[in-house]
């Protein structure tokens, strides 16, 4: 993934360089017609375009090998359990919470969920923010969710004990009232959406202790 965003951020800088703004929205059908139909004065141009275009067309295609390959693997995973149980949580797809439960591994080994802010797997060398938090604030978390009445939601939720669903449920009710909070305060959008993930953690270590005792 973080090759596939480079990929695309390279490209829109060559656009941005030679003056060239596409009319559409970034990764539809239209926006890659648009990309197909351009004309550079020089050959070079054109190579460079070219160039490009394959190597993003090539990091979707591992990018979507590998999704296939672990929505596969999961159900014969010893921690499959913790990952159905955290979809419970708005935001958290199948994908997201197996990468999210692989980062972690054993849940148990944190007393609170505030322990996560001394434990060096919970960080990010780079920027050090939390693991948690950039897993979800570089793309991973959708807050543009109805809530439980969406019938993804839903079906998660019926499968899942009441004290599970009782917990998304807080987790939604609290997260989402901080989110539209801060954004209507004018925060940039992208630490509002990491800080919120921060929060979110925390309800995802205490589903994932009330299922990985039983399995772990």
């Amino acid at each position: 993934m973080r090759d596939l965003r480079k990929s695309r951020q390279q490209l829109l800088s060559f656009l941005l360089r030679h003056g060239r703004n596409s009319p559409y929205r970034h990764r539809t059908k239209m926006h890659r017609r648009w990309l197909g139909e351009l004309v550079f004065a020089h050959p070079a141009q054109h190579l460079t375009l070219e160039e490009m275009l394959r190597r993003i067309e090539r990091a979707e295609a591992l990018c979507d090998r590998l999704k296939a390959a672990i929505l596969d693997l999961v159900p014969q995973w010893s921690l499959a359990p913790v990952v159905q149980a955290i979809q419970a949580l708005r935001g958290v797809s199948l994908l997201v919470a197996a990468v999210f439960v692989a980062e972690v591994g054993c849940f148990g080994r944190f007393a609170s969920p505030c322990e996560r802010r001394d434990d060096p797997a919970w960080r990010d060398h780079q920027d050090r923010q939390y693991v948690g938090a950039n897993l979800f604030g570089r793309g991973g978390l959708d807050l543009s969710f109805s809530g439980p009445r969406h019938p993804v939601i839903r079906d998660r939720l019926a499968e899942l004990p009441e004290p599970i669903r009782n917990i998304a449920w807080k987790a939604q009710v609290r997260l989402s009232a901080r989110y539209r909070k801060r954004i209507a305060a004018g925060k940039p959008a992208p630490k509002v959406v990491v800080a919120i993930a921060r929060d979110l953690v925390g309800f995802i270590w205490a589903i994932a202790r009330m299922v990985e005792p039983k399995f772990a």
